[in-house]
């Protein structure tokens, strides 16, 4: 008897620059490396992918955005060559990072695929109204007053806050999985 194994959602993510692909998961490999080597041909290596290769690709990109997403330092008799990924480097390694992991979250909370048409799990949902929202650089605390006797605090990414665009006074719906409480709020 074979083992079915039940189908689940997948998804390749890259990002676009005037309407092209320019940095996809193996592009992402690549600056991650080079961030942690600090030289391309240590990052070739530990990414699996021919020096040769690295460096066309990066040289792709930077044609492609019309400027360097790495500094290069030469090096000499003593060494001291390297390399390392300037702002905007790093700016697209972190953007296609949070686009990963997001997409991934999504892709992975068979909890949200339920919610937005199938059969929900969750049966732990208290309606109630923000009365507080605090925000600090990663993470923003959200009071809700629930319509039983009780307000429930919950410490969100300060990224949904900004994405659902949380208030005081608005409606919500506290969410609580085993380990979290979420926050919904309607569309």
């Amino acid at each position: 008897m074979i083992a079915q194994e039940k189908p689940k959602p997948t998804a390749k993510i890259w990002l676009e620059y005037k309407k092209d692909p320019l940095l996809g998961r193996g592009g992402a490999e690549i600056l991650e490396g080079i961030k942690k080597e600090s030289s391309i041909s240590k990052a070739a290596k530990t990414v699996g992918m021919s020096y040769r290769y690295v460096w066309n690709y990066l040289a792709k990109t930077e044609k492609a955005l019309g400027e360097p997403i790495v500094d290069r330092f030469k090096g000499g008799k003593g060494g001291g060559g390297g390399a390392q990924l300037n702002s905007l480097g790093e700016r697209l390694l972190k953007e296609y990072k949070r686009a990963e992991e997001y997409v991934g979250e999504i892709l992975g909370d068979e909890e949200y695929w339920e919610a937005v048409g199938l059969k929900i799990s969750a049966r732990n949902r208290l309606k109630g109204v923000v009365k507080g929202v605090e925000k600090g650089e990663v993470v923003a605390k959200i009071r809700v007053k629930v319509n039983a006797p009780v307000t429930i605090t919950a410490l969100i990414s300060t990224e949904a806050v900004d994405d659902l665009k949380i208030k005081t006074g608005d409606d919500v719906e506290a969410v609580i999985k085993a380990t979290e409480v979420m926050i919904a709020k309607e569309k």
